[in-house]
């Protein structure tokens, strides 16, 4: 067998006496996709982190080519070949495609001029061989998620990078732009790129890898090839204990007669148009549909957060018109949003911060907190939703240190603390591991349960199907079907996502 172009043998890293990682293996084939797979806090990002140059390991070895290296910094991985797409994007918005892929080491001419049409004819070259139809002059501001993911990956090519590392690539995509994402890795196994794949979809791991690793706590679990394993092996490898043991029950209580929230013929031109549906007490209403289909430009305008130009919205039979989601929290309803980093939390303070934020009038006493009444709350949503992280006190760590699927726990707790009625839930799942999934799935069935209403919105079909009532199928502004539970089918909903049939 050739030598590996990469191996990462026995590295360990830790974090304030406190393992990250405590041994890890990996090896890498020219030209292979080889997935990396972990639960949240696994240990992925450190060591995807070493591999970059951010953090240096605390023992181990690192071969390039079967050749022993040490990686001094983010400019000596790339000078190695190492590019890093991240979660993330890192772009600068207001520069043109060519200034981003050329960012840092412009092609400079005399009197140290910028030679901008030899950037941009080489960018175009760049991107035409990826097989990406986007002009190097137009600005990133302009792109979609999609696209601007495109351009990390062609910008991690334009430094000669023969090992690059896509961490949750696809976890904004929508499934014709994860195809296209497909159709550029495989032109990069055949100018035999070799690439490390981070994701929590099964699905896309079993269409695209061809060898799988396993970390659990730090921990290396095992590599499988692909072909010779299986998601339940998989998924017990990952959590260490079977599949069927994270089984999620089905809803108990169905839904009451009683309508809770009534929306009639709802417009917000270009993002939705004539929107109509009826959300019952207890209900989980879903809203499936491709990126871009308005859903979460509906939920903003429910919540206060966007206005809408038309239509009318009833919460328990009287007619409301929230101005600001200030307005929209008094009248109990919680609004956990699509970007958990961006618009759920504040990164740089604490668990408990951020699990009090939306409920402080709860708390308030003149001019004072009742701090012990406040404490008390987030001791409970940190019990109940069971946020955990390294440090041996939890509500004193900084958001930013805990794993994604913690953090997305507090944003859910953060809207549990102010007692909403309706809960807004917007991809509540997204680039989270399967544990903390399901202990979601199981949350949501209960507070239904318990007679919360909850408006659904997911890109994942097999959450939408597995949790809800009925489902809204949005296609491009307009609603074109709405499925009762015994019509939840993945055909049915993708009919009225892309086909866009009236409903």
């Amino acid at each position: 067998m050739d030598t590996p172009i990469l191996e990462m043998i026995d590295i360990k890293k830790s974090f304030s006496g406190i393992y990250a990682l405590s041994g890890i293996n990996l090896s890498l084939e020219e030209g292979e996709v080889h997935a990396l797979l972990g639960e949240n806090g696994a240990g992925k990002s450190t060591l995807i982190k070493i591999l970059g140059g951010i953090y240096r390991p605390d023992s181990g070895t690192i071969k390039i080519k079967g050749e022993e290296v040490e990686i001094h910094g983010v400019r000596d991985a790339e000078m190695k070949g190492i590019g890093i797409v991240h979660q993330e994007i890192v772009l600068v918005p207001q520069l043109t495609v060519a200034q981003n892929i050329f960012l840092g080491r412009e092609l400079m001419g005399s009197f140290s001029r910028v030679k901008r049409k030899e950037m941009n004819i080489q960018a175009e070259e760049m991107l035409q061989n990826l097989g990406v139809s986007i002009s190097p002059t137009t600005s990133v501001s302009s792109l979609t998620i999609a696209q601007q993911q495109m351009i990390e990956i062609v910008k991690a090519v334009s430094f000669q990078a023969k090992i690059i590392v896509m961490d949750e690539p696809s976890s904004s995509l929508s499934v014709e732009e994860v195809e296209q994402l497909f159709q550029i890795i495989a032109r990069l196994k055949e100018k035999k790129i070799s690439i490390i794949y981070i994701s929590h979809r099964m699905e896309e791991i079993f269409k695209i890898a061809d060898r799988i690793t396993v970390i659990r706590d730090g921990c290396y679990i095992g590599t499988k090839k692909n072909g010779e394993t299986d998601v339940d092996e998989l998924i017990s490898m990952m959590v260490g204990r079977e599949l069927k043991e994270f089984s999620v029950p089905k809803k108990q209580i169905s839904k009451s007669d009683e309508i809770i929230l009534e929306v009639k013929n709802l417009s917000c031109r270009p993002y939705y148009s004539d929107i109509s549906f009826q959300l019952h007490k207890g209900e989980i209403l879903g809203f499936a549909g491709l990126v871009g289909a308005g859903r979460s430009e509906l939920m903003e305008s429910i919540f206060g957060a966007r206005h809408f130009t038309k239509g009318e919205v009833f919460l328990r039979g009287e007619q409301v018109h929230f101005f600001n989601p200030m307005q929209a929290i008094k009248a109990g309803i919680g609004f956990v949003t699509e970007d958990r980093k961006k618009t759920g939390l504040v990164l740089g303070n604490t668990v408990s911060f951020n699990l009090s934020l939306a409920s402080l009038d709860k708390y308030q006493k003149g001019i004072f907190l009742e701090k012990d009444k406040m404490d008390e709350s987030v001791q409970y949503y940190t019990d109940r939703l069971n946020i955990k992280s390294a440090a041996l006190d939890v509500k004193s760590t900084q958001a930013s240190n805990l794993s994604g699927g913690n953090q997305q726990k507090i944003v859910i707790g953060k809207w549990l603390a102010t007692m909403p009625s309706i809960l807004i839930l917007d991809e509540p799942t997204r680039g989270i591991d399967i544990h903390a999934k399901l202990e979601i799935y199981n949350l949501i069935n209960e507070l239904a349960e318990g007679g919360m209403s909850i408006l659904l919105v997911s890109s994942d079909l097999p959450e939408i199907i597995q949790l809800c009532d009925r489902v809204c199928v949005l296609k491009e502004g307009i609603m074109t079907g709405v499925l009762d539970s015994h019509e939840l089918e993945q055909e049915n909903i993708m009919r009225f996502a892309a086909g866009g049939e009236s409903a």
